[in-house]
């Protein structure tokens, strides 16, 4: 419980005051419960679907949207904005690159893919909503979640000292590597094999771009992991 609290108040912006000792073994058991986190965001968000049946629509995913940014506190969302900048303005250079991560300013190429990306979302929900389905929302914020732990495994933390090479380096693989499959065997079950399929596709260009660009990952590139993964889980699973 300690360890999923942890998770808790690092993904989300759900007051849950839990105080903790911070540890370094803690922290790292923590990431096994992303795609945990991931299920009760999930869950939440689908809460104004299931009691307010009958309504527009396009209002109830404007609604779970605000709140899905609200909920998360645009903590990915910055992420996805920083690598967008950092990809067109960094020109492959990697120093410059991390260093455009760090800018708190976004340029044009963070707010049109932010508006893409969300568009998109807004788009999906809405036919969700309009065919009365839940599992893809309650299932593409677990995704999103689980793509951090397939990126951890899999790619080098490029940025010393940060929080994340203390995870990377307690992160019980084993564990992970097993949080990982269940996540994506579920979501096969639920959602079918092309979300899934495509999404982890993304991914891999993701990780293949940031490889190129950086020579591996940086906290903003686990935010874009995520929301990259719930854009294209959502958006596959109601075409």
């Amino acid at each position: 419980m300690d360890a999923f609290l942890v998770a808790l108040q690092f993904l989300t912006r759900i007051p849950v005051n839990y105080r903790y000792e911070t540890g370094a073994t803690l922290l790292g058991r923590s990431v096994l419960y992303y795609p945990a986190v991931g299920l009760l965001l999930g869950t939440l968000l689908s809460v104004p679907g299931t009691l307010s049946a009958g309504s527009s629509p396009m209002l109830l995913a404007a609604i779970v949207l605000a709140a899905w940014v609200l909920i998360t506190g645009g903590l990915h969302l910055d992420g996805l904005a920083d690598c967008a900048d950092a990809w067109v303005g960094g020109h492959g250079d990697k120093q410059r690159s991390l260093q455009i991560m760090k800018d708190p300013a976004s340029g044009p190429s963070a707010v049109s893919l932010l508006a893409v990306i969300l568009i998109l979302k807004f788009a999906a929900l809405t036919a969700m909503f309009e065919q009365t389905r839940l599992a893809p929302l309650l299932l593409a914020p677990v995704l999103g979640r689980a793509a951090i732990l397939g990126l951890m495994l899999t790619t080098n933390y490029v940025r010393p000292q940060g929080l994340a090479e203390v995870l990377l380096q307690q992160l019980p693989r084993s564990a992970a590597t097993w949080v990982l499959v269940i996540s994506a065997v579920g979501a096969v079950l639920f959602l079918g094999f092309p979300a899934v399929l495509f999404a982890s596709g993304l991914l891999f260009w993701l990780r293949q771009t940031a490889m190129s660009r950086l020579g591996g990952v940086t906290g903003d590139v686990y935010g874009a992991a995520v929301e990259l993964t719930e854009a294209a889980v959502l958006t596959v699973a109601m075409l």
